[in-house]
């Protein structure tokens, strides 16, 4: 009984992860500006590999092999925000159609 609710609870969350990169996608190929189709990418990533990384946890168990997960995890938390900000960064930089498309705040 217990490996029947392991394996639905690791489903769910494969089935969430496949969601939630679906809307990912739809977001990039939606959105015309740049800078939205960036977020909708780097939020959907990080979501949907936090989904993938519980359901590999949920299925392995708790064990060292979770451990590493989660450092993967964090690893993926960090550097998500940090390369998604400086590819916008870039893009607010480089293109002349920011001030159209964005509002950009002044300090």
């Amino acid at each position: 009984m217990l490996e029947i609710i392991q394996f639905v609870i690791v489903a769910m969350l494969l089935f969430a992860a496949v969601v939630l990169e679906s809307f990912a996608i739809f977001g990039v190929n939606r959105f015309r500006f740049s800078l939205n189709r960036l977020h909708a990418a780097a939020i959907g990533d990080t979501l949907s590999m936090t989904c993938v990384i519980l359901a590999a946890v949920v299925y392995t168990g708790f064990e060292l092999l979770s451990l590493k997960y989660f450092m993967i995890l964090t690893l993926m938390w960090m550097t998500s925000p940090v390369s998604g900000h400086l590819i916008s960064l870039l893009v607010y930089k480089t293109d002349e159609k920011t001030d159209e498309e964005a509002k950009v705040w002044k300090n």
